[in-house]
């Protein structure tokens, strides 16, 4: 039906019947009497209507507060439809606060920075990264310019020359940020920055480690390359060769331990290796990282042990590695007649591994940089020693494989202390026998 025959025909009838009571009286009482009955019908029914629109006056001002009346009339419509628009008002209020604290939620915990800005590069919002990555602060800075915020002149010149289909590189707050600007709408941009530092570092190491781990392979390359060479000419005596089989036979090995050690290493690194825990037999793994020790000793340390602790979970082969490679340190940088004693002892916040000797020591400034690849105290020494340098590298990456760390006490000339420590997690809970009835 037409929306204004809706709205007029019910008015009409009621005007009429109005006029039609009031006649009636006239009729009845006198013309008089009916006037003065239309009058007063048409001052209530002007009122009413005045009435019900200063209700809506005030509840336009304040819709919380306010109510509104039930109404007469078409009133009743009106007001029926101003409750239902409220309703869905509220409701799409509420699921847009929903919304935007979903968003808030998601930018504060997206790793990258994100920062909104108008077409004047003046802050109107920025997430925690973006406040970590550039120094900035939502409240402190928001209605400042950019530019004035982020001093780098990289940053400054991308800003300026405005050609953002290329992010940019720079260095800030000792971070290698990724940093990218998007236009958005017609008066915004946004700022998003990607912290890159851990990326750089690792690449560095990737590279590191190839160059490291070449020239650890190519030297005693050289040494076997070069002997073969001089054993292809003739007039070598017997002795000669022996001495070169036997130099050749040394680097032979050093290459077969270090590319074993490497190999090591990559499993331990890999998530298609995952740990399969086990009960590890702590004695007898210790019995055969001080075998493994005496043996490369010779007979020129004293080498005890002492067993006090119970056993733990995790992977005997990689716990006999870490433990056999501080041994085994603690053997070639502890002079013949030196002593070296290891100790699995249970202690407060777990159990432990130590390997004390009264070798050669290590300065304070190298003991942080032990654990990395290839690095080493005395690369002669090393060499010497028949070391890869990827021992200590080895240690660390299976004590982040069973919850533990690594400790380093050391002094140049005094000996070092290397303690392994293993949380209380890891102890094997003996089982309490069961009672028969």
């Amino acid at each position: 039906m037409n929306p204004k025959l809706v709205f007029w025909v019910p008015a009409a009838l009621r005007t009429a019947l109005i006029l039609a009571g009031c006649a009636l009286a006239g009729w009845i009482a006198g013309w008089v009497t009916g006037l003065v009955l239309a009058l007063l019908c048409m001052i209530a029914l002007v009122f009413t209507q005045l009435s019900y629109l200063y209700q809506l006056s005030n509840w336009m001002d304040d819709p919380q507060s306010a109510k509104l009346p039930d109404g007469w009339g078409e009133w009743t419509n009106i007001f029926s439809r101003l409750y239902r628009m409220r309703r869905e008002d509220e409701k799409n209020q509420t699921e847009l606060t929903e919304w935007l604290a979903r968003f808030r939620q998601a930018m504060h915990l997206l790793p990258d920075g994100v920062a909104i800005m108008d077409d004047v590069l003046f802050l109107e919002w920025c997430n925690p990264a973006a406040e970590q990555h550039l120094g900035l602060s939502n409240e402190r800075d928001k209605g400042m310019r950019v530019t004035n915020l982020v001093r780098n002149p990289d940053f400054m010149d991308y800003i300026i020359l405005g050609r953002y289909e290329q992010p940019l590189t720079i260095s800030f707050r000792e971070r290698k940020l990724i940093v990218h600007i998007i236009p958005f709408e017609n008066r915004r941009q946004i700022l998003v920055t990607h912290d890159a530092t851990e990326t750089e570092r690792i690449e560095e190491m990737r590279r590191d480690f190839i160059a490291n781990a070449s020239h650890e392979l190519r030297t005693p390359l050289t040494v076997i390359v070069g002997f073969l060479e001089i054993a292809a000419q003739e007039g070598l005596d017997a002795a000669t060769r022996a001495a070169h089989l036997k130099l050749m036979t040394e680097q032979g090995h050093r290459m077969q331990h270090l590319i074993e050690d490497m190999l090591t290493l990559s499993r331990l690194e890999s998530v298609d290796y995952p740990m399969r825990p086990e009960a590890v037999d702590v004695g007898k793994l210790m019995e055969q990282v001080q075998r493994d020790a005496r043996a490369l000793s010779a007979g020129k340390h004293e080498v005890t042990m002492a067993v006090e602790g119970p056993n733990v979970m995790g992977s005997y082969e990689e716990l006999h590695s870490a433990f056999g490679n501080l041994a085994s340190n603690a053997v070639r940088y502890t002079p013949a007649g030196g002593k070296i004693h290891l100790v699995w002892k249970e202690f407060e916040g777990g159990v432990k591994f130590k390997v004390e000797d009264t070798g050669i020591g290590i300065s304070p400034e190298h003991i942080s940089r032990l654990t990395e690849r290839f690095y080493r105290v005395d690369k002669s020494r090393s060499r010497e020693t028949q070391g890869t340098g990827l021992g200590l590298a080895i240690v660390k990456h299976v004590l982040l494989r069973h919850g533990g760390t690594l400790q380093i006490k050391s002094e140049a000339g005094k000996g070092s202390t290397f303690i392994v420590c293993l949380p209380k997690t890891a102890i094997v809970q003996q089982q309490p026998e069961l009672a028969l009835n």
